[in-house]
């Protein structure tokens, strides 16, 4: 019984890092942005692209919740928001400036608010 509950925290935790470790790179494009090509959300900042590559896998495709609570529609302030990102919490690892722009940070807050 003991093996079985290690062996699901270590492939929750596998998932978690391999969750927070995505690459972050995004493929160069030869030829520049149009308006028309922009699906930004928040200024030049894609919050949308941005919570796809880092919060769906854990949230749900949705947002709406999985192994993670619901981020859609959350009623979190943008302080608890950004600090829970920042420090990580419970299973949901930090994710530094580095993984996620302050920027980025605050246009994911604004995308999940107005989900």
């Amino acid at each position: 019984m003991n093996l079985k509950k290690f062996l699901m925290a270590g492939g929750l935790s596998m998932v978690l890092i391999l969750g927070a470790c995505g690459s972050g790179e995004e493929e160069a494009s030869e030829e520049p942005a149009t308006e028309e090509d922009s699906s930004a959300s928040s200024g030049d900042v894609d919050a949308e692209s941005i919570a796809r590559d880092n919060c769906a896998s854990c949230h749900g495709q949705d947002f709406s919740g999985g192994m993670g609570p619901a981020l859609a529609g959350m009623s979190l302030s943008e302080d608890e928001f950004s600090e829970i990102v920042r420090n990580g919490q419970g299973q949901m690892p930090a994710f530094s400036e580095d993984q996620i722009k302050d920027e980025e940070l605050s246009a994911l807050y604004t995308f999940f608010s107005e989900q």
